[in-house]
């Protein structure tokens, strides 16, 4: 939301500001606003034969400062939380990157020239990111050191952090050195994965060459379009929760390579990046059922959310779904995994209105693809990565550790006895 000025002091004591105009000048929500009142934060009072509530803009303003929504952010002890960003925006069931509709770039453009379009505002035809071997080497070796059971974002962490290891002008934080760094890590990331095909050649597009450490199946052309799609699609979704944690590294000036760290490990989370493998194993039980009414009903009887349905931040369909799916339809031997997508969907909907979300439609890829039901997971986090590199160079720009808000301590007041005396 675009901070709107404040008004201006007036000599009229009596002027006050309706609620909606108050909750956007806090750049919170009208409850919020209530909420403040209940806590003693705002006064509000109710004019004669008025409908709502009016508040003072002065002790407004006071608020505003107090949160610092003049400095670029906004908070309050309500969980209310905005950063002013110039990168994605999400509205009405569709997403922007710098303006231009995410889909459409992501159907025209392959996912490096994507990256490129949300690091400088500038598209770069046919750009292609390669790792130089000072980089791949050590991140090869750490990961190989890597017990066989963990999983794919151990893999990337450990490997990111090799590769910083092995850049002693890491801590260059200029927008050119940063720039330099996304370039070569992205690509350190998945050449330092193990190929499961070993007849493959490490160059062209991205896209190609981690299908190669996804499955063993020969690519067709549609398949990997859909695989650089994807990964295009996913790149960036404004402030998610690894997001958040590179920006707070960032703000703390942490070189790129930590941020990126920081938002693998968040990424790691069942609730994010894992999710797509939850529905790739759901999609895998209907196949083998025959149906997803039997699926639909162990998961609901067990009181747990079907995987794949449903987004908070889209009330309709999710437009990544949406774009993802009309291009697996041409991929070969994707029909059944569709009909199982579709299956999941429209038996669900007796129960709750839930539309089909981005992993569920990655889950019909790694399935039709042969993938592991990890694969999701690594193509999120490759793809993220871009976006979490512009979200990196954006808080480079920003007032450092701005990035901090302040607890709210709900605990025994001072002074308290020491224990055990």
């Amino acid at each position: 939301m675009r901070d709107r000025e404040l008004p201006a002091p007036t000599r009229d004591v009596e002027r006050r500001i309706s609620t909606r105009e108050t909750a956007e000048l806090l750049g919170v929500k009208p409850e919020t606003v209530y909420a403040y009142v209940s806590r003693g934060q705002l006064s509000s009072r109710r004019e004669p034969g008025g409908r709502g509530s009016t508040f003072d803009p002065h002790e407004v303003e006071a608020l505003a400062r107090r949160n610092g929504r003049g400095a670029g952010g906004s908070s309050s002890a309500a969980g209310d939380f905005s950063v002013r960003t110039r990168i994605t925006l999400i509205d009405q069931d569709r997403y922007y990157f710098r303006g231009v509709d995410a889909t459409e770039l992501a159907a025209r453009h392959s996912y490096e020239e994507i990256a490129e379009w949300l690091w400088t505002g500038r598209l770069r035809p046919g750009v292609t990111f390669t790792a130089p071997e000072a980089s791949v080497a050590p991140a090869r070796r750490a990961v190989d050191a890597l017990p066989e059971h963990s999983s794919p974002t151990d893999r990337l962490r450990v490997a990111a952090i090799a590769a910083a290891a092995a850049d002693p002008l890491r801590f260059d934080l200029s927008e050119s050195a940063v720039l330099g760094t996304a370039r070569t890590l992205i690509p350190t990331l998945v050449a330092a994965l193990a190929p499961v095909r070993h007849d493959h050649r490490d160059e062209g597009p991205l896209a190609h060459r981690l299908w190669a450490r996804l499955t063993g199946r020969s690519p067709d052309e549609v398949s990997l379009r859909a695989l650089d799609t994807a990964l295009g699609l996913l790149v960036d979704h404004d402030l998610a929760a690894s997001t958040l944690a590179v920006r707070v590294a960032a703000s703390a000036r942490a070189h790129a390579y930590a941020a990126v760290s920081a938002g693998l490990g968040v990424l790691e989370g069942p609730l994010h990046g894992a999710a797509s493998g939850l529905a790739h194993r759901l999609l895998l039980e209907v196949l083998d059922r025959g149906t997803a009414v039997p699926v639909i009903a162990d998961e609901l009887r067990a009181g747990r959310r079907v995987p794949g349905l449903g987004h908070r931040l889209y009330p309709g369909e999710d437009p990544r779904a949406r774009a993802l799916f009309a291009l697996l339809a041409e991929v070969p031997h994707a029909a059944p995994a569709l009909a199982a997508a579709q299956d999941v969907a429209a038996t669900a909907a007796r129960h709750t209105p839930l539309h089909a979300n981005v992993d569920l439609a990655l889950a019909v890829l790694t399935v039709a693809s042969g993938m592991p039901s990890t694969a999701g997971e690594t193509v999120f986090a490759v793809a993220r990565t871009a976006g979490w590199i512009a979200h990196t160079l954006e808080e480079y720009g920003e007032r450092p550790l701005r990035m901090r808000p302040s607890g709210h301590y709900v605990g025994a007041r001072p002074p308290q006895p020491l224990p055990g005396g």
